[in-house]
């Protein structure tokens, strides 16, 4: 019996504030494991999710398995994203009112592999492409391959971004700060983006 495909929808302003609940919850549960290990707190997220329905060139794509939630995609233009990502570009003299962020892709373990990551990408990079934005770009925390808590099961990603035309720029990288699981205090986190350009 094949496993039907979850069925994603782009959300913004009301209908995604209506969802934070649930979404905050995503974000909390899927950062947690590796490679982010992060201590996140449900109100905290609520309230990081709050700022993409208040921007209007925001947009949130969920997954859904019936009406319950169980991945999520982010992205915005860039200017209007976290200090640190706009600062990264300009520094490398690049134009971050060019690019789309997207800012986080996290799915629910059990609903992997059922085409969502995919679709992430197609409808993010739509909704950059109909803001009239010509690139887009992420990026992904550095890990040392050898850190004992890294998970047996973890694949990395690479290949998977690579096929969908995004290059790695490890010359190009920002530092945010989190907590992670087990620790009293944040600490600083070094990023390094994949670029789309042009999309």
């Amino acid at each position: 019996m094949t496993t039907p495909p979850l069925r994603l929808e782009t959300l913004s302003g009301d209908a995604l504030r209506a969802a934070l609940p649930a979404l905050s919850h995503l974000r909390v549960a899927v950062f947690a494991e590796w490679p982010y290990l992060y201590a996140g707190d449900a109100a905290y997220e609520e309230g990081y999710l709050a700022a993409y329905a208040a921007d209007p060139g925001a947009a949130v794509v969920v997954a859904f398995d019936g009406a319950t939630p169980v991945g999520m995609a982010t992205c915005q233009p860039m200017p209007a994203s976290h200090g640190p990502v706009p600062a990264a570009f300009q520094a490398r003299g690049l134009d971050p009112a060019r690019f789309c962020y997207f800012g986080e892709s996290v799915l629910l373990r059990d609903y992997r592999g059922r085409g969502a990551g995919l679709g992430f990408f197609e409808a993010r990079e739509a909704h950059a492409k109909a803001l009239g934005l010509s690139a887009a770009a992420f990026c992904a925390v550095v890990r040392n391959a050898n850190d004992p808590r890294r998970t047996r099961d973890h694949t990395p990603l690479d290949a998977f971004w690579r096929k969908r035309g995004y290059v790695h720029r490890p010359d190009l990288s920002c530092v945010f700060h989190w907590k992670e699981l087990g620790d009293d205090r944040e600490t600083p986190h070094t990023l390094s983006f994949w670029l789309k350009d042009p999309l």
